[in-house]
């Protein structure tokens, strides 16, 4: 079994070692890499053939600009985004509308990730 290639891309370093915590208790995922600058991020991106990015912190209710420009250039990414409120995350992929995610936990970030993943494969 192929794992999901995740890629951190965090600036507090507290919360990048909570979501590297969770994502290495996983069989089925791997962290390929972390990154805080743009530029690392798109150059891994396409390196190590990224599945998911996970992205901290962007404001409530706004919409990383990084976003759009990383699913135009890598159509089949799936970047899930955390709000600074800690209270919301935002998940999107190219041709589906956000998912928001309320009270994302660990857990409830892993489960949203592999239906995503499910669904494009299924």
């Amino acid at each position: 079994m192929q794992k999901i290639k995740i890629m951190i891309a965090s600036r507090p370093k507290m919360i990048s070692d909570i979501i590297r915590n969770i994502i290495e208790h996983q069989l089925d995922m791997t962290i390929v890499g972390e990154v805080v600058d743009p530029i690392s991020l798109l150059y891994t991106i396409r390196e190590k053939s990224v599945d998911v990015v996970i992205m901290t912190p962007i404001k409530v209710n706004g919409e990383p600009k990084i976003c759009s420009h990383l699913l135009a250039n890598f159509p089949s990414l799936i970047i899930v985004a955390l709000a600074d409120n800690n209270e919301t995350a935002y998940l999107y992929r190219t041709g589906a509308p956000k998912l928001c995610i309320e009270d994302p936990s660990g857990q409830s970030l892993i489960i949203a990730i592999r239906e995503v993943l499910l669904s494009i494969k299924g």
